[in-house]
């Protein structure tokens, strides 16, 4: 089995003990290096060249969006995953339009990140989260509603998402099973994706 190694770079020891703990149990994806600030970062993820960095966005010394265009600037193609707190849109556009590969917010830890982990590793970039992409979605559709293909029902679900819904309790405000809920998500959340790969859906 194929082993995807990652550096786990965030200032917070605890939050590194769980996320290691977490992956290193999964079989296929593991910590080969930690980080407590942001040039510590930059330097292990050059010298370990990971396959994946887990990055968070507020730390010492460097910031998550200082890190990622830094190692743009020197040619490094490994792909940062960012895993921030924060859910702001000038975070998320921050992170996704300066080179990283995905965003997640983490308080969606541990499910979304294994995920977004294994997807980024298979090549996909611009991975985001049900939440981070009904948000996404939401800023797409006010800034330029011709180009952004959401119904007015998407962005409803969009919106029940960014709020922290279940698909259960979205079922019920829709009218809507759980089973309908979750394959209209998918949809949205493709249509988001692909916008920020620069493609249609």
């Amino acid at each position: 089995m194929e082993v995807t190694e990652v550096v786990l770079a965030d200032d917070h020891p605890f939050m590194r003990i769980g996320i290691r703990n977490i992956l290193n149990k999964t079989g296929d994806i593991s910590v080969i290096g930690e980080a407590s600030d942001g040039i510590e970062a930059l330097w292990i993820t050059q010298e370990l060249e990971p396959d994946i960095l887990l990055l968070d966005m507020e730390m010492p010394g460097m910031l998550g969006l200082e890190v990622t265009q830094e190692l743009q600037k020197a040619g490094c193609e490994i792909p940062v995953l960012a895993i921030s707190a924060h859910d702001e849109k000038h975070f998320i556009f921050g992170m996704l339009l300066n080179g990283a590969a995905g965003y997640i917010v983490k308080d969606e830890i541990p499910e979304t990140l294994i995920k977004a982990i294994r997807s980024i590793a298979k090549g996909q970039r611009g991975w985001v989260s049900p939440r981070v992409a009904a948000l996404l979605g939401i800023w797409m559709k006010e800034e330029n509603p011709e180009t952004v293909n959401l119904t007015t029902s998407d962005l409803q679900l969009l919106e029940l998402i960014a709020m922290g819904k279940q698909s259960e309790e979205i079922g019920a405000v829709l009218g809507e099973s759980s089973k309908e809920v979750e394959e209209k998500l998918n949809k949205a959340v493709r249509i988001v994706r692909s916008r920020l790969n620069g493609k249609e859906e």
